[in-house]
């Protein structure tokens, strides 16, 4: 080989770039060893050195490019990679081969590294949670109200304890560990109650089932963990209904509230309709002249739309009401107004003061159940009269009935209202004049 020195840092550094190509220099210690140094390029010192190996494979001559001076810039350590790639030419290996085998190692390992780091990001809990709230909500076409429950139920009562943990390694233990600590504590306290909030926990039992038996259709999990799952306690169906005598308190203890609690507490028991669905009452929907209150389907917990009729009274009531936007009870934010609790309190002590006696809690929904209870047991109205007032999705009539009898029944609705609010008045503003044309009162215990 031309071009033979011995290879010495001080050489090495010393060897000047030709002034066109290439020229390769070869170590008099090492043979196969050798330093690539090319033509200097504009705007640079010196030219590229490049150290490479030469031997045979196979009884055929075989290059193999070690590095740069820059990348490797000892001799010794060039020498060294040069005499090992020579020795594996020597013994049959070819180092193209062998570098494009270790490159393609390489690229698996990192495909096989960025997979997993996929599959376990996949495999949270908030992105499978947060897959099924999109895919499986859509494909069951729920309700825009129980969606957002269900979806506040995962994300305030499940996100925080599971966010980040594998779905796969969620098991009963874990479960059971989060329903009891839900079932331990109550975020809002309510008068008259105790303990934690079984039925709370109970409900998210209910919404992890849903989610997780989801998960095992899909593939994500093998099975469903929440299989077996106990409640956390038994729930029994609340009967609370307001006697005549504490309507009345009721009442009085509205009118000490002002506006707009006031209004909103007395049109909850008017019409029978949800605290949320009167509390986001818009003026759009209002039609004093003919007096009826159309909802549409998205403030609806049934999904559909619906319209209650105005009594005399109800009307009065919201006419009498000031407009300052589009809500009728609208909030210093321009939002509905969604927290009952302080103003329900204070009708409490009203109440209480008026009986001169501690009053059995209630809550507001139980005006709903009151004014329903007051149809039917003092004013005659019919089981399937009041469901179409109270908009249940799932009334008295059911099955083949329900398929067939598409009746809305507005008259004997509006009728039922009426008199509805004519009862209420005669307890509330007795000697008024009005007169309610069923029953007169309720002899109930």
């Amino acid at each position: 080989m031309p071009n033979r020195i011995t290879f010495t840092q001080l050489a090495i550094e010393k060897l000047a770039a030709p002034a066109s190509g290439r020229v390769t220099y070869w170590d008099r210690n090492l043979p196969g060893f050798g330093l690539r140094v090319a033509a200097r390029r504009p705007g640079s010192r010196d030219g590229r050195k490049t150290w490479i190996a030469m031997g045979r494979v196979d009884g055929k001559p075989v290059m193999v490019t070690l590095g740069t001076l820059a990348q490797i810039p000892k001799v010794d350590q060039a020498r060294d990679l040069a005499r090992a790639s020579i020795l594996k030419m020597k013994g049959g290996t070819k180092p193209l081969e062998e570098r494009k085998a270790e490159k393609d190692r390489r690229a698996a390992e990192a495909a096989e590294a960025e997979a997993a780091a996929s599959l376990a990001v996949e495999g949270r809990f908030e992105v499978v949670a947060l897959r099924f709230l999109a895919e499986f909500g859509k494909a069951k076409g729920w309700a825009p109200k129980y969606a957002a429950e269900f979806r506040r139920v995962i994300e305030h009562d499940v996100m925080p304890h599971w966010r980040d943990r594998p779905i796969r390694g969620i098991g009963k233990h874990d479960i059971n560990e989060l329903l009891d600590a839900k079932a331990r504590s109550r975020e809002r306290r309510r008068k008259g109650t105790t303990g934690g909030a079984v039925i709370q926990a109970n409900r998210v039992l209910t919404r992890l089932g849903t989610l997780f038996a989801w998960a095992a259709a899909s593939g994500l999990i093998d099975a469903d963990p929440t299989g077996g799952v106990l409640r956390r306690g038994k729930e029994t169906q609340r009967d609370r209904v307001l006697k005549d005598d504490e309507i009345v308190w009721f009442w009085r203890g509205a009118e000490r509230l002002g506006w707009p609690f006031s209004p909103i507490f007395k049109l909850m028991l008017l019409t029978g309709q949800r605290e949320a669905e009167v509390a986001g009452m818009q003026w759009r929907e209002i039609d004093l002249d003919k007096r009826l209150w159309t909802l549409p389907r998205e403030r609806t917990k049934s999904d559909r739309g619906h319209v209650v009729h105005l009594s005399e009274l109800a009307a009065e009531i919201i006419g009498a009401l000031p407009r300052l936007g589009d809500l009728v009870f609208p909030t210093r934010t321009g939002r509905a107004i969604s927290s009952f609790s302080r103003a329900k309190n204070r009708i409490d002590t009203v109440m209480a003061a008026q009986a001169q006696a501690v009053v059995a809690p209630w809550t507001l929904h139980d005006l709903r159940r009151s004014a329903t209870t007051i149809m039917a047991e003092s004013l005659s109205v019919p089981p399937h009269i009041a469901d179409k007032i109270l908009n249940h999705k799932q009334g008295t009539i059911s099955g083949v009935a329900a398929v067939y009898n598409r009746a809305a029944y507005m008259p004997e609705r509006k009728s039922a209202l009426e008199a509805l609010g004519r009862f209420v008045e005669s307890l509330v503003r007795p000697g008024g004049g009005n007169v309610v044309p069923l029953a007169a009162s309720r002899e109930r215990a």
